[in-house]
C-alpha cells in the first residue's frame, strides 16, 4: 500500500505521542517519507527504531523519551522538539494504553493513571503545543479515540471514558481555536492488530467473530490508518475541523 503524497508536509514540524510503536510507529513513517521533520516521544528505548526509519526513509525522526501520564515531562518534551525541528504545527495525540479492568475492582489509583495517559496527557500536549501554532498561523491536531465508546462493550470503563472524553475535547479547542486556523479532528480506529493487540487480546475466534461484523472483511493494520492523518495533517483538509473519521471497516454500522 502507497501513502497519498501531501507536498505541504514536506520540512513541517510534526509531534507524535507513541510514535515508536503500533499505530505510531507507522504514522512516524508515513511522516517521514513525506519528507516532514518528525519527533516523537514513548517510554522505552526507540534507537533501534530511528536506526531503521533513517535507513529506509533517509529521514531520522528525532526520538524524546518520556512518560505522558507525567504532565510537566511532556510539557518539557513537546518544547524541546520545537527547539530542534521549529514550531509543532502538526500534532497527533496517538500513545493510550487500553489495560483490561473490572468496574467493581477499579480503586482511585488505577482511575487516575488511566486518565493521565488516555485524556489528560491529550489536552496537555494540545495546550503546549497551540501557541507555537497561532505563531505560526495555524496547525493540525488529530486527537486518536476510539470506536470503544460508540459499542455495548464492557471490561475497561475508564478507557473507554477517556475516549469519549477526547471527542468532546476535540470538539470544544476546534471551536475555542478555529480563528486561529488551528483544526482540531479525531479519528477512532476499529480494532487494528498491531502487536499488543496480537499478544494480548486477538484469538483466532476473537478476531472471526469481529471481522465477521465489519463491512470490509479485512484485519485492520496499523498502516491502514496513515492516509487519514496525512490527509487531516494536510492543507488538503484545511475546511475540516471538529470532526471525528471512524476508521473500523464498517463494524459499527453493520
Amino acid at each position: 500500500m502507497t501513502d497519498p503524497v501531501f507536498p505541504d508536509l514536506k520540512n513541517r514540524s510534526v509531534f507524535i505521542t507513541g510514535g515508536g510503536s503500533g499505530i505510531g510507529a507507522a504514522l512516524t513513517e508515513a511522516f517521514l517519507r513525506q519528507g516532514a521533520r518528525v519527533a516523537f516521544c514513548q517510554r522505552s528505548d526507540a534507537t533501534a527504531f530511528c536506526d531503521r526509519m533513517e535507513q529506509a526513509t533517509g529521514n531520522r525522526p528525532l526520538f524524546l523519551p518520556c512518560d505522558i501520564g507525567v504532565t510537566d515531562q511532556l510539557q518539557l518534551t513537546l518544547a524541546t522538539a520545537a527547539q530542534v525541528h521549529g514550531p509543532i504545527t502538526v500534532l497527533v495525540n496517538n500513545a493510550a494504553n487500553d489495560q483490561r479492568h473490572e468496574t467493581l475492582k477499579t480503586d482511585q489509583t488505577f482511575w487516575d493513571w488511566s486518565m493521565a495517559v488516555n485524556l489528560r496527557s491529550y489536552f496537555f500536549a494540545c495546550q503546549t503545543v497551540i501557541p507555537g501554532m497561532k505563531q505560526a498561523g495555524g496547525g493540525s491536531i488529530i486527537n486518536f479515540s476510539s470506536i470503544s465508546f460508540m459499542m455495548a462493550d464492557a471490561g475497561y470503563a475508564a478507557y473507554i471514558t477517556a475516549n469519549a472524553g477526547i471527542v468532546g475535547l476535540t470538539r470544544t479547542l476546534a471551536r475555542e481555536f478555529g480563528r486561529d486556523r488551528i483544526r482540531v479532528n479525531a479519528i477512532a480506529p476499529g480494532w487494528v492488530l498491531t502487536e499488543r493487540q496480537k499478544e494480548m487480546w486477538v484469538t483466532p475466534d476473537s478476531l472471526a467473530a469481529h471481522l465477521a461484523r465489519q463491512c470490509i472483511p479485512d484485519p485492520i493494520q496499523p498502516e491502514d490508518m496513515a492516509g487519514a492523518v496525512l490527509f487531516l495533517a494536510s492543507g488538503a483538509s484545511r475546511m475540516m475541523t471538529s470532526q471525528t473519521l471512524i476508521l473500523d471497516g464498517g463494524y459499527i454500522s453493520a
